[in-house]
């Protein structure tokens, strides 16, 4: 079996699916290949709760979050579902430097307010602080695994053939505008393959596209119960002796609407296929001595764990290129499922010959040459 297509997409998780939307949303014909089942809990993408937010220390990032949440809301309402809870968002600690966010937020234009440690303790109760603490009502979070599966069904309904648990084998490529897929079930041709696997780009792009170094990292999440189901909280960014998140968890956080906490970055060095999926007892006990001291309002006993890889590079900028008939779409270090429909727009860009994203998600900024 030989399948021709405009835009073959490999890798189905948040932005994969994304860019079969963004493409079928513009009248491509589009293929979308997943290795494993859809939705599977082997990559990024999992989970009922992931942070969006506004806050970045940096302007392009904020800017580029104004952008996201547009696409957010188009999702919800071509899906016919709320994906979105929005909670407002909280950064503190010393090395999270609030003042400097809260400073780059007023040049953009984002709405926020810098609170007092003990205002903000007596705002939200539950939640220590212990210096300025940064407050913007434009975040919360997504439901993660809502979304793939809204990607895809809006995808499938504008036309996308999907093909889950169908590993893509080798990419060749033919000359610049057309590459051929092997997989088990047949071939599959395209002008334009988007590769957005994740922690498997190197398996399928290595020595096809001059890749910078990707380091791939097992990460744990926790889930806490809150004392008090009547208090709610917004999503948290916290950085000091630790570099933490927490968030409402969604289904994942169970009938009374736990916490998931983690550390950002804090997991060991993995594979794509070697990870080992076991929780780290050592950030159990770190992130459970964090909760004591800066959440009292949670019981400091985690009632359910989970993993997930992050795929960084070493600036943890995004790569979005295109070279030949190959568009890179992936990695996202670890902070992009918040961008995921733009960043499914701007992998449609590049496979169409539209304007590409920022030249420092080019392959060039990440220290390599494309020739």
């Amino acid at each position: 079996m030989t399948e021709e297509v405009e835009i073959a997409v490999v890798g189905a998780g948040l932005m994969g699916a994304a860019t079969a939307w963004a493409a079928t949303r513009r009248g491509r014909s589009v293929v979308l290949l997943e290795r494993f089942a859809l939705g599977h809990d082997r990559g990024s993408s999992h989970g009922s709760a992931r942070i969006v937010r506004r806050a970045y220390s940096d302007p392009l990032y904020v800017q580029m979050t104004g952008r996201a949440m547009a696409l957010w809301r188009e999702l919800e309402q071509d899906a016919g579902e709320p994906l979105l809870r929005i909670t407002g968002g909280i950064d503190h600690g010393r090395l999270r430097e609030p003042e400097r966010i809260a400073a780059i937020l007023a040049e953009c234009g984002v709405p926020h307010e810098v609170l007092a440690a003990a205002e903000a303790e007596r705002h939200w109760p539950g939640l220590r602080f212990d210096g300025p603490v940064l407050f913007h009502p434009e975040a919360g979070t997504v439901d993660a695994a809502a979304a793939v599966a809204a990607f895809i069904a809006r995808a499938r309904h504008r036309g996308a053939s999907i093909h889950p648990e169908t590993p893509v084998r080798r990419i060749t490529v033919d000359g610049d505008d057309r590459a051929r897929l092997e997989t088990a079930s047949g071939t599959f041709t395209a002008r334009r393959v988007v590769v957005a696997a994740g922690a498997w780009v190197q398996d399928l792009l290595g020595g096809l596209v001059p890749l910078p170094e990707l380091t791939v990292t097992q990460q744990q999440v926790f889930h806490f119960p809150r004392r008090d189901p009547a208090l709610d909280w917004p999503v948290v960014l916290h950085k000091d002796a630790l570099s933490t998140y927490s968030l409402p968890g969604g289904r994942d956080g169970g009938p009374d609407g736990g916490r998931k906490i983690a550390e950002h970055g804090a997991g060991g060095t993995t594979t794509a296929d070697g990870r080992s999926g076991v929780v780290d007892p050592a950030a159990r006990e770190r992130i459970t001595a964090y909760v004591r001291q800066w959440l009292p309002g949670l019981v400091p006993e985690p009632f359910n764990a989970a993993t997930c890889l992050y795929t960084s590079t070493a600036s943890q900028d995004f790569i979005l290129d295109r070279t030949g008939p190959l568009v890179v779409c992936s990695p996202c270090s670890g902070h992009g499922a918040k961008f995921a429909p733009l960043i499914g727009e701007i992998a449609t860009h590049l496979a169409i010959g539209q304007p590409g994203p920022d030249p420092r998600f080019g392959l060039a900024a990440h220290g390599v040459t494309v020739s």
